[in-house]
């Protein structure tokens, strides 16, 4: 050790040492910065209409949900698998469904002469995409394909852990997906730790939770969607209501299971209360 200390020494090496040292440190503390684990913060639990056991969905807050879809998530998301005339459920009458459905146009076809045409959407129709297939989608985002919104409320959800899952099934939590969504679109304003390597052309959230940057620039903004009911047009605002319609989207018929699954609970409590009772009633009088 001495011999190579005083090697260093005779040619003049300690700079080099020194500062090699030097960069091994910035090194370290770069990597030190990456993150090891995503989503990096996990999306807070907001409080929705449609939560607990008995939870409803909010129609005002879903037609503002779908006027944000429609001005701003439409550009570059579809909605494959939800169908224009389900928007009734909303509490649009059936006239304002129909104008609705007129504003898109979709493919059909083929014709008599076998060639495919556009027309007018019509309420049967589903929501079109934006794209004609993924490749272009991919060419016009960066290489990126952005996903169907149908089922996104279920299909994006931040794993809760232990023990807060097990209290998941007693309070009947099924907001994942929507507290994630809001969290991802109220995301975009936290800067990165320094040291973090963002890849050129992506943008840091710290709740996206497939990696520290995702293609999509942070697509909202204060007063980007007028709302006609006075409701604040605010980016916290907009992620909400649009996070409780893509839940909708995803599952329409939750307050149909809810009420279902309430008077199932009833009948079997019920049940239980009369077998017990018969039970007690046939066996009384028998010597055991």
């Amino acid at each position: 050790m001495k011999n190579i200390l005083k090697n260093i020494a005779a040619f003049g090496l300690a700079p080099l040492v020194a500062l090699g040292i030097t960069m091994g440190g910035a090194s370290a503390s770069d990597d030190a910065a990456e993150p090891t684990h995503f989503p990096i913060k996990k999306p807070t639990q907001e409080e929705w209409s449609f939560a607990g056991p008995f939870g409803t969905y909010d129609k005002a807050q879903l037609q503002r949900g779908l006027k944000v879809y429609k001005e701003v998530c439409s550009a570059c998301h579809s909605l494959n698998l939800v169908s224009f005339r389900t928007l009734e459920a909303l509490g649009y009458t059936p006239e304002q469904v129909k104008a609705f459905a007129a504003e898109y146009e979709v493919q059909d076809g083929p014709n008599a002469d076998g060639e495919m045409f556009t027309r007018k959407a019509i309420p049967t129709d589903h929501f079109p995409s934006p794209f004609p297939n993924a490749n272009a989608a991919a060419a016009a985002n960066n290489g990126a394909v952005p996903p169907d919104f149908s089922l996104i409320a279920k299909a994006r959800a931040v794993e809760r852990g232990f023990p807060t899952f097990i209290f998941d099934i007693f309070t009947q939590y099924n907001e994942a997906g929507p507290d994630y969504i809001h969290a991802l679109l109220t995301g975009y304003d936290e800067q990165p730790p320094a040291g973090m390597q963002i890849p050129e052309g992506t943008y840091y959230n710290p709740y996206f939770m497939s990696g520290k940057s995702l293609a999509m620039a942070k697509p909202l903004s204060d007063d980007q969607v007028t709302y006609d009911d006075g409701t604040p047009q605010t980016v916290d605002q907009y992620a909400r209501d649009v996070a409780a319609f893509l839940m909708w989207a995803a599952e329409p018929h939750l307050e149909e299971r809810k009420r279902t699954g309430f008077r199932v609970i009833i009948f079997l409590a019920l049940f239980a209360a009369l077998a017990y009772i018969t039970k007690r009633v046939i066996w009384s009088d028998q010597k055991h």
